[in-house]
């Protein structure tokens, strides 16, 4: 630190301005995924039926998810079986 950070009051810091800055701008970004999120809950309240629909399509994501991965992995076994090349190439160093 400089004298004339030194020098500065203790609010005066412009690193403790910034991050108080940094701050303000991430509770404003909160406040707005917050009341987003509210919104889709306050659909759902008035809408029952949509509450439906939205485990009707996390149900379809989750079966799609299990099918994909019973395609990659048809023994089960967590061990890739495509005869294709391998993710990972392994190198022998010695």
């Amino acid at each position: 630190m400089s004298d004339d950070e030194r020098a500065q009051g203790p609010g005066e810091d412009p690193r403790a301005s910034a991050g108080v800055e940094h701050l303000q701008r991430a509770a404003r970004e909160m406040i707005a995924a917050s009341r987003a999120f509210l919104d889709v809950v306050e659909d759902l309240v008035d809408r029952p039926e949509a509450v439906q629909d939205l485990i009707d399509t996390v149900g379809a994501l989750g079966g799609r998810a299990g099918r994909a991965v019973a395609r990659r992995d048809p023994g089960g076994d967590g061990e890739d079986d495509d005869p294709g090349e391998p993710p990972v190439q392994r190198i022998p160093v010695s």
